[in-house]
């Protein structure tokens, strides 16, 4: 396989990569570090690629496993998750302090999520992945998987409605 073969099938998933990284890691440095040193890996092992029937899928597991041992090692204690993925349109500026605001409030909301839901949420409800490949990247059954999901959109959205309740006695 040469440079632009590798290009073309690694290419289309990358950002998939940094975004994952970056829910997983603290910073933008932290997940451009660990999308590179993904990449660097696929590089060295580039013959094999077309042995594997779905590389999306192994390179996201890839990614999740280094992510988490980035998060066990010892340089890696101040090291919390987060988030930024959403795009914002043409608005008048109180109505994006609200958008942002609302994007804070349910990006701290998924942190407080057990690691599973957390990483399944980001998966499935914004990198748009199938029931299939979250199950092949998590190594889970699609139960477990739909439940987990289930039970993450359900604890976020109980806890937005409580708190827009209170908001409004």
């Amino acid at each position: 396989m040469n440079q632009s073969d590798f290009l073309e099938v690694i290419l289309p998933f990358k950002d998939k990569v940094f975004r994952l990284a970056k829910r997983l890691l603290v910073s933008k440095e932290e997940a451009e570090d660990a999308t590179q040193e993904l990449i660097f890996k696929l590089w060295k092992n580039k013959n094999k690629i077309r042995d594997y029937k779905n590389v999306e899928a192994f390179a996201m597991t890839m990614t999740k496993n280094y992510c988490y041992d980035r998060l066990k090692s010892k340089q890696a204690n101040n090291l919390t998750l987060v988030h930024s993925n959403y795009k914002e349109n043409e608005t008048t500026l109180d109505k994006k302090l609200e958008y942002r605001d609302s994007v804070q409030q349910v990006h701290q909301l998924i942190e407080k999520l057990p690691e599973n839901q957390k990483l399944i949420m980001q998966l499935r409800d914004i990198e748009q992945y199938s029931f299939d490949e979250i199950c092949k990247i998590l190594d889970m059954k699609s139960t477990a998987v739909r439940v987990a999901l289930s039970r993450a959109r359900k604890t976020v959205r109980e806890a937005l409605i409580k708190k827009h309740n209170y908001g409004i006695s």
